[in-house]
């Protein structure tokens, strides 16, 4: 787990200032690496590549990168999770260090690009071929590890986070399709960020910068291509035999692991499985909790996993004081604003975690490919509805009958707002519209958003994404979580990967091994969403793991943040002064005394003032400092080089 940055000239002339410039991106990412740095250049200096390590494997002066092999040099970020089993096959002898980065090097020598199809883990990386003369850079599966760049004077840039770019633009603005989105989803898509300017490189994709040109391309894409001549208990065993296996390879590490445990099935099952393997030491876990009612405080869930288990579990109790001191820098180690409120909790339980291990593991991953999400059941309960009027229920592809899903719907108690909202503009449309209506948080901007005309909606790039080819024809589970999985789940992994990186520890995600991914998008519907039970294969295999109240639970929130209490209580200054200054300044797209208007009004664990709010505070630090990013070329502190 490291950070990685470079740059490419791509028409071959040298690089004005390299060095600062390498150094620079390195000194913006100090916090991702704070066990060594070190910069290369190209001869000609048309190439360079920077580097800040956090040593998880291979933690002796070998493991310094860039990493050399021949006339390749190479930066990493992430894990390589099966770097034994690539030793093996690419023979043993080639290797100079223990770490897991070498083998993207020797692999790349015999394989090319191909070298990501043999990757098991969580990476980007980038390689400068010296023969061929070209930057090779690939990033993950899923997204665990960001990958942005840049292209300034025909200089090509790039960088672990957005944020080691900004000196280089120039000038600091914002994308006004990304806003687009951003208002609409609170996540960006297609690659875009909220920095016009600034690209993030998709999942699963490989970038090639080659004859002064560059180019994207796809590697690996997941397939719902349904199994129905298997059992259910086929499918339990077969999730089962491969999250062990995951946990299994992702606990492989030269420091010690913990693991975050929120009490929910996702975090409490890994864990729980991982305990009994771990060969390093106890244990531990770490969770965080809001103490002013049961309703914000699941701790209670993770103390009996904690003991269930018999594993040490550090508990963080989270004010809004902490909220006041520490909301800045979340957006600032965020770079841009993504997905909820959640942001801000995790940060204060990897600062924990960091205080005890350098590694832990996460339960990412679990909603989106096992079904764990309310709005599931929302628009399953809506169909089954329709098909119970026309009298289409029993002859159609139904997952769930009217009759199966009822003793479900208690788990929709919380959630009448949305349910409101929901059905408040009609019912029973095209599978595709009424999810976009789920989803959409745009309704809830009014006159305070004032976007410029575009031909760019994202409402259409939804469409495409939900209807994609890859999600078996008639199966709306399937469209639902395979829209997730593509666009709300790397926005939950950014957050995950800027949260714990901001305090120096690396987050690993088990539920995402991509033989697992694969396996899951096999298994049909009625299986995975059957009688519209929520994670229901999770649930079978948490059985005799997990306490009894963990695997019944009906009330996981995803770490509840009491933002509306704190906005009309304790926090109600800062929240005025945030939005009436800003106002002041104009903003372009968003009138913040309108915001402010809002704070009154805004329903319990709405989200539209706290959009707004990371927007204005992201505004605030990056934009209005954008000069400040700038002088850090000067500043930054030289690098030592390495060869």
């Amino acid at each position: 787990m490291c950070g990685i940055a470079g740059a490419v000239d791509l028409v071959g002339r040298p690089i004005p200032d390299l060095d600062r410039r390498l150094a620079a991106m390195n000194e913006l990412q100090k916090h991702r690496g704070p066990d060594g740095h070190a910069i290369w250049l190209a001869g000609d200096r048309r190439a360079g590549l920077a580097h800040r390590r956090l040593s998880i494997i291979g933690l002796d002066e070998s493991g310094i990168q860039p990493l050399r092999n021949d006339d390749d040099r190479l930066v990493f970020n992430g894990e390589i999770y099966n770097y034994l089993e690539l030793q093996r096959d690419l023979g043993r002898d080639r290797f100079r260090t223990t770490t897991d980065s070498e083998v993207i090097l020797h692999g790349y020598r015999d394989h090319g690009p191909g070298v990501v199809d043999a990757l098991r883990g969580m990476f980007a990386f980038a390689l400068w071929d010296g023969r061929r003369r070209r930057l090779v850079c690939g990033r993950d599966r899923f997204g665990i590890k960001p990958f942005y760049y840049t292209i300034v004077d025909g200089v090509f840039m790039f960088a672990s986070e957005a944020k080691a770019l900004l000196p280089f633009l120039p000038s600091v603005e914002v994308d006004p399709e990304a806003l687009a989105d951003y208002t609409t989803f609170q996540f960006c898509l297609g690659g875009k960020t909220l920095f016009a300017g600034v690209q993030e490189l998709p999942p699963a994709h490989l970038l090639i910068v080659e004859d002064g040109r560059v180019r994207v391309e796809r590697y690996w894409e997941v397939y719902y291509g349904r199994d129905f001549d298997h059992s259910a208990h086929h499918f339990e065993d077969g999730v089962r035999r491969l999250l062990d296996e995951s946990i299994d390879l992702h606990l492989r590490s030269d420091v010690p692991v913990g693991a975050y445990v929120s009490g929910g099935i996702d975090s409490s099952l890994v864990a729980a499985l991982a305990r009994p393997k771990y060969g390093g030491g106890r244990l531990l876990g770490f969770t965080g909790k809001f103490a002013i009612g049961d309703e914000f405080d699941e701790s209670k869930y993770a103390r009996a996993v904690a003991d269930r288990q018999g594993f040490d579990l550090y508990e963080r109790d989270i004010g809004v004081e902490d909220f006041l001191e520490n909301i800045r820098k979340v957006i600032y180690h965020l770079d841009y604003p993504v997905a909820g409120p959640g942001s801000f909790p995790q940060y204060m339980v990897s600062q924990l975690a960091a205080e005890h291990r350098k590694v832990v593991l996460g339960g990412q991953g679990g909603d989106e490919t096992f079904g764990g999400y309310a709005r599931y059941l929302l628009a399953y309960f809506e169909q089954c509805i329709k098909g119970a009027i026309e009298g289409t229920l029993h002859a159609g592809n139904f997952v769930v009958t009217y009759e199966s899903i009822i003793p479900n719907l208690r788990i929709l108690e919380r959630y009448k707002p949305l349910i409101r909202t929901f059905w408040s503009d009609g019912l029973f449309g095209p599978m595709d519209e009424r999810y976009f209506r789920l989803i959409n948080r745009a309704p809830a901007a009014g006159a305070e958003l004032r976007l410029p005309d575009m031909a760019y909606s994202p409402r259409d790039a939804f469409f495409e994404l939900f209807n994609a080819e890859n999600v078996a024809e008639g199966s709306y589970f399937d469209a639902m979580s395979h829209f997730d999985f593509k666009t709300l789940l790397p926005a939950l992994l950014h957050v995950e990967d800027r949260m714990s990186m901001a305090h120096g520890l690396e987050a690993r995600v088990p539920l995402l091994d991509h033989p697992l991914i694969e396996f899951a998008a096999t298994i049909p519907a009625d299986i995975k969403f059957r009688n519209g039970e929520l994670k229901r294969l999770l649930r079978t295999v948490a059985v005799d793991v997990l306490p009894a109240e963990v695997v019944a639970r009906e009330d996981k929130m995803g770490f509840p943040v009491p933002l509306t209490r704190w906005m009309r209580s304790d926090a109600r200054d800062f929240f005025n002064d945030v939005f009436r200054t800003g106002a002041i300044r104009d903003r372009p797209y968003v009138d913040n005394a309108a915001v402010a208007g809002m704070l009154d009004g805004e329903q319990s664990f709405g989200r539209t003032v706290w959009g707004y709010l990371c927007l204005e505070l992201w505004y605030q630090e990056f934009v209005d400092r954008a000069a400040d990013f700038r002088k850090i070329v000067e500043t930054a502190p030289e690098q030592p080089v390495v060869a």
